[in-house]
This record gives C-alpha cells, sequence and structure tokens, in this order.
C-alpha cells in the first residue's frame, strides 16, 4: 500500500514525537510539521483507515507495528541523508530540507546500497535513537 511523501511525513512526525515526549497529540504533530490542525486530522483520519496510525480516547496517537515501520525508514533516511549532506559542505537547515525530499523518492535497494558504501563496516549505523 503506497503512501504519499506528505502521508510518510505524518509517520515520521509521529515517530520522532512519541520519541521525545512519549506521547503524541494532534496539536504536536501540526506544530512539528508547520500545518493546521485540521490537516492533521484528515492525514490522522486516513491512516487510521489504512491502519498505520491510531488516534485513542485521550486524544493521543500512536503508530501501528506497520506505521512504525515505515515510519522508522523514512526517519533513517531522512537522518542519513541529513548526515552526507551536512558532510559534503551543505548547510545544516539547507541538509535538511534536501533530505526530506530524497527520503521519499529513493528505493530501500538503493538506500541500503548508499548506507553500504558510506560505512561498509557498519550493519546498522544509523539508530532511531538519534
Amino acid at each position: 500500500m503506497s503512501l504519499t511523501s506528505s502521508m510518510e511525513d505524518y509517520l515520521e512526525a509521529v515517530f520522532i514525537l512519541q520519541q521525545q515526549h512519549g506521547y503524541v497529540r494532534c496539536v504536536d504533530v501540526a506544530e512539528h510539521l508547520g500545518v493546521t490542525k485540521p490537516s492533521v486530522s484528515r492525514a490522522v483520519k486516513e491512516l487510521s483507515k489504512k491502519r498505520y496510525l491510531l488516534k485513542e480516547t485521550n486524544g493521543t496517537l500512536s503508530l501501528t507495528e506497520q506505521g512504525r515501520q515505515i515510519a522508522k525508514q523514512v526517519y533513517e533516511k531522512h537522518q542519513f541523508f541529513t548526515r552526507q549532506l551536512i558532510e559534503v559542505g551543505v548547510p545544516h537547515d539547507i541538509a535538511a530540507q534536501d533530505a526530506c525530499r530524497l527520503e521519499h523518492v529513493i528505493s530501500e535497494t538503493s538506500f541500503k546500497k548508499l548506507q553500504e558504501a558510506a560505512w561498509p563496516n557498519d550493519q546498522e549505523v544509523i539508530s532511531s535513537d538519534e
């Protein structure tokens, strides 16, 4: 089931915020992504329907196992590309913006090969705890 870049960004935001705060609310996602609360509500409804996200009765959001896997993959790509771009001299803000675009278009196969080439002695260099 294919997701849009925007939907992947919502999953990634929930993943990041959950790690930072232990819980996530729609307002937190809106603030993190710089979008409106109605946009978050629409995304949450769609992602819940596709079984990537759960909205609890108290209003907090949590990722399903499938949603967590996708969010973690997107986050790892983002961290990898940001780091690589910074290492070659791209300013941090531009590196982060470009990484956000790159994370959505690269295949898993190509990404894994780039990771192996960048860090040939490490199995999993980028941790989801970063």
